[in-house]
């Protein structure tokens, strides 16, 4: 265990002494700090989707591809944390995920390939979740007044002014107490959603239960990809490296007690919201089970406003707490751009440039969001692109390569399996992200008040 800490310190020293590492990338956390950030860069408002996913699967294989997507991605996390503490009992703690691409795969996929695709899936997350904060926040001021006029764009700026001071805290292992709260509040507007759900669906002025897959053979095809690839992506991490980066030496056996607390939450959340919601609203159900919270024929919400308020504040707070959590790897790079390692990371020196670069890039996601109100269709093409080759595919390919094992073995061929089966599922995901940006094109409109 000594020589395991010892050997973890000297690979920081020596491979990833920069500004980023030094005071982004602090490894000072537990285990159930680590199982805070895992909770809250997975259990996100995203699950609240799910539902609508199951619309295009059905009962059957709405379940299947919820609990394949739960064993598979435990098994890659499970597998890359492996392969990190493998490295780092070699004298080699690698940090980031492009640094494992780097000296796994060579230097041209960690700087052309991972890197690249990583940061933008987490810079599409923080526009995501900018533009998923304004919607709530519209929900909010909605529900207190129905005759209100501000416009979307407003809301997302007021998320944006929320972020951008959460943007400011140091370093990921500062935001431990934040994502704390973060479990607490996911747990919170799941409890709500699923309360929801059932109370609609027992009562008369629920909407009648369908569960007829809807759509010609094309529409039916596509949609079984569209929703594997919501599942998939409402799963993904794509910051698993960066995560236990901020675990304090010795590593061993940390991240796996993170990720079963992890998994706990994800079963007690991602299958009650899909079964309930799925269940009361069947083939109506909507991209945010919120919005199935209100008759579209008398516009009146089919819960209390008290109620609509209070979820949707929660939904709100965690949004914010998981955009900061996918800000961390972007802030690394920005902090070993415009930082003095040499310096302290409180002197002026860093304090100035740090303030301002992640200013920036929070005021640009803000204005993406504000401008893009379409932008879940880009995001889908992101997470395609970006979640099904970082969560499914590398981790196994990088244990495969660090192991070695037999040719022979159930571990090798299962592995290739998992690999060869989810790349082609992305790239299939890819093409329906595609036709669906194609289709609703004509209804993009800029600064939209939708």
């Amino acid at each position: 265990m000594g020589e395991e800490e010892k050997s973890g310190d000297q690979g920081k020293r020596g491979e990833e002494v920069d500004a980023g590492a030094l005071f982004v990338l602090k490894s000072k956390g537990t285990w159930w700090h680590c199982g805070f950030h895992l909770t809250t860069s997975i259990v996100a408002p995203a699950l609240l989707s799910l539902p609508y996913a199951f619309k295009f699967l059905g009962w059957a294989a709405g379940i299947s591809c919820l609990v394949g997507g739960a064993a598979v991605t435990f098994y890659s996390y499970t597998l890359l944390s492996l392969t990190l503490q493998h490295h780092a009992s070699h004298g080699h703690r690698y940090l980031r995920f492009r640094d494992m691409a780097h000296h796994i795969l060579g230097p041209k996929w960690g700087r052309f390939y991972v890197g690249p695709i990583q940061m933008a899936v987490c810079y599409g997350v923080v526009i995501a979740n900018a533009l998923l904060g304004g919607q709530c926040l519209k929900a909010m001021y909605l529900a207190m007044d129905p005759n209100g006029e501000m416009k979307l764009y407003a809301f997302v700026m007021l998320f944006g002014a929320l972020l951008l001071v959460l943007a400011q805290i140091p370093s990921f292992h500062s935001l431990r107490h934040i994502n704390f709260f973060s479990l607490l509040l996911c747990l919170l507007y799941s409890a709500s959603s699923v309360a929801a759900s059932i109370f609609i669906g027992t009562t008369s002025n629920g909407p009648e239960k369908d569960y007829t897959i809807v759509g010609d053979k094309e529409t039916k095809v596509f949609g079984v990809f569209n929703a594997m690839a919501i599942i998939a992506t409402t799963y993904g991490n794509g910051i698993i490296p960066e995560i236990q980066a901020t675990l304090a030496a010795p590593v061993k056996g940390k991240m796996v007690k993170g990720l079963c607390m992890c998994y706990t939450v994800v079963i007690m959340t991602f299958f009650t919201v899909a079964i309930t919601g799925y269940w009361a609203f069947g083939n109506k159900a909507n991209g945010l089970i919120f919005t199935n919270f209100l008759n579209p024929e008398t516009n009146h919400y089919l819960v209390p406003t008290w109620f609509i308020f209070l979820i949707n504040l929660f939904t709100v707070l965690q949004l914010s707490a998981v955009a900061v959590v996918y800000l961390q790897p972007i802030n690394d790079i920005l902090e070993s751009l415009f930082s003095d390692p040499t310096k302290k990371e409180f002197s002026i020196r860093n304090v100035v440039p740090r303030l301002a670069a992640r200013s920036f890039f929070v005021v640009l996601a803000t204005v993406f969001a504000a401008m893009l109100p379409f932008f879940g269709d880009i995001n889908s093409l992101l997470g395609a692109f970006g979640f099904m080759p970082l969560d499914f595919v590398l981790p196994v390919v990088f244990f495969n390569l660090t192991f070695k094992p037999s040719k022979k073995s159930f571990i090798f061929w299962i592995n290739t399996m998992i690999a060869v089966v989810f790349s082609s599922l992305g790239v299939i995901a890819m093409v329906a992200a595609v036709r669906e940006i194609v289709l609703d094109a004509n209804t993009y409109k800029l600064f939209a008040d939708v």
